[in-house]
């Protein structure tokens, strides 16, 4: 059974299995002992440290390890906050950071700071001239990851590290989606990773502090990993972590250049084969694995069980596949499609002929849906001689708002207009994202009584 969906957990690697098991027999012990088995663990923890501080780009001593991804991002955000609260208590992230980053940015408003929400381009990407307007004389941090994780898109990190230490901010990277492809260019200050991406055991973050950055720990202090991650080391984890970093990177060339192949042609027989469809994400400067694209008229969460019942693991960022109900914060960040999106991020040594097998599995598959949902299956009749409409859809959720829409554009004259009444949250991105596929007029959102009455004039 295919497995597309390494952005969120990559099979474990080979090497990553033997060093655990190895070092379960020899890395039991605690590293902070001086007798001999203490001493043999201290060994192995520093071999891993220098092997994950090669791969990351820095010192030894200026790395930890953390208990997960998230609580390195969080110990990292926390403490460079804290080390420099004289500045000021302002935070600058870009509106596509991962929910770590969000949660971390909530909390430090909750606690009297402020943070500033870069916004992104459609293709996901900041521009860093707007990133630096972002700053400010008080900003205490910037956070930019160096990929996304739901749309592929790479982050221009060394442009927007040299804006930041132009102006004395220090930078913190999220390269939880990269680190197993490369390190990260750029004068950046802090680093978070996340060992289950690039196929080590869950339960292991990075966390990196360049030196000479002030940084001050929050939470009881502890006498492990330099006081910034406190409690005792998984070492077999971290061990088999370090290992198949290493390991990943060797692989890591030419693997992209293969997968970069085959994402390609993803991106390119899905604008083929599926009608309705809008392929999300910078198409040249993204990582070489991941793609992601949105089906008009398709319910995201039943298409997602649809392709499993194929096969194929597959992820989603629709509202209707989320327990908020609202659509993924990236695609509104970025002002595409949500409805019926698929995220398809192939592993190390994926294999042409399964991704073959997807591409001819998934035009079925979204007809399918669509025709459960009795969506639209040609393009509208001609224009008709009527008023306009007004078309009731609250009280229903995504794709139905939006099908409803395509059902009755053509019944009414070219330079009139249809309301949609919707109280679903996913119908503010939707429809404009189906204006423009359409090439519709989005005229705006008015207030309603219920919901919001989303206004769009026919042009053809």
């Amino acid at each position: 059974m295919p497995y597309f969906d390494t952005a969120s957990a990559a099979p474990l690697h080979p090497v990553a299995r033997q060093a655990l098991l190895a070092a379960l027999d020899e890395g039991w012990a605690d590293p902070a002992r001086l007798y001999r088995e203490g001493r043999r663990a201290r060994l192995l923890l520093d071999a891993a440290r220098e092997a994950a501080a090669e791969a990351v780009g820095c010192r030894p001593d200026e790395l930890v390890f953390t208990s997960s991804g998230t609580t390195a991002v969080h110990a990292g955000i926390a403490g460079a906050l804290s080390g420099r609260r004289r500045v000021g208590r302002h935070l600058a992230l870009s509106a596509v950071e991962h929910s770590s980053v969000l949660h971390s940015a909530a909390a430090h408003e909750a606690a009297g700071g402020s943070f500033t929400e870069v916004p992104v381009e459609r293709s996901g990407a900041v521009d860093p001239a707007a990133y630096a307007g972002a700053l400010r004389a008080d900003t205490a941090l910037a956070c930019l990851q160096s990929a996304n994780h739901e749309v592929g898109t790479e982050q221009p990190v060394a442009e927007v590290a040299a804006l930041c230490a132009e102006a004395g901010v220090p930078l913190l990277v999220d390269a939880a989606q990269s680190l197993g492809w490369g390190p990260v260019a750029g004068r950046w200050s802090l680093l978070t990773a996340s060992a289950h991406k690039w196929g080590g055991p869950a339960g292991v973050g990075l966390l990196a502090v360049r030196k000479g950055v002030r940084f001050a720990p929050q939470g009881p202090a502890g006498e492990r990993e330099s006081g910034r991650a406190p409690g005792f080391e998984n070492l077999p984890a971290i061990m088999a972590a370090a290992a198949s970093l290493r390991a990943v990177r060797d692989e890591a060339a030419a693997e992209a250049v293969r997968l970069r192949a085959l994402v390609g042609r993803i991106r390119s027989v899905v604008a083929e084969r599926v009608g309705d469809v809008e392929v999300v994400g910078d198409p040249e400067r993204r990582l070489p694995h991941l793609v992601t694209f949105s089906c008009l008229y398709v319910d995201g969460e039943t298409l997602l069980h649809e392709l499993d019942r194929h096969g194929f693991s597959v992820s989603s960022g629709s509202s209707c596949t989320s327990s908020t109900l609202e659509p993924s914060h990236v695609l509104k960040a970025m002002g595409v499609l949500s409805e019926g999106n698929v995220r398809v991020s192939l592993p190390m040594g994926t294999a042409e002929a399964d991704v073959d097998r997807f591409l001819d599995v998934l035009p079925g598959v979204v007809a399918e849906v669509r025709e459960r949902l009795g969506a639209p299956v040609s393009a509208p009749p001609s224009p008709a001689p009527a008023a306009s409409l007004v078309v009731d859809a609250l009280g229903r959720r995504c794709p139905i708002p939006v099908i409803e829409l395509a059902k009755v554009i053509g019944e009414v004259p070219v330079g009139a207009t249809v309301t949609v009444l919707a109280d679903d949250e996913a119908a503010r991105l939707d429809i404009p994202a189906w204006c423009e596929m359409r090439e519709q007029e989005y005229v705006g959102e008015e207030p309603a009584d219920r919901g919001s009455a989303y206004v769009v004039r026919r042009l053809s």
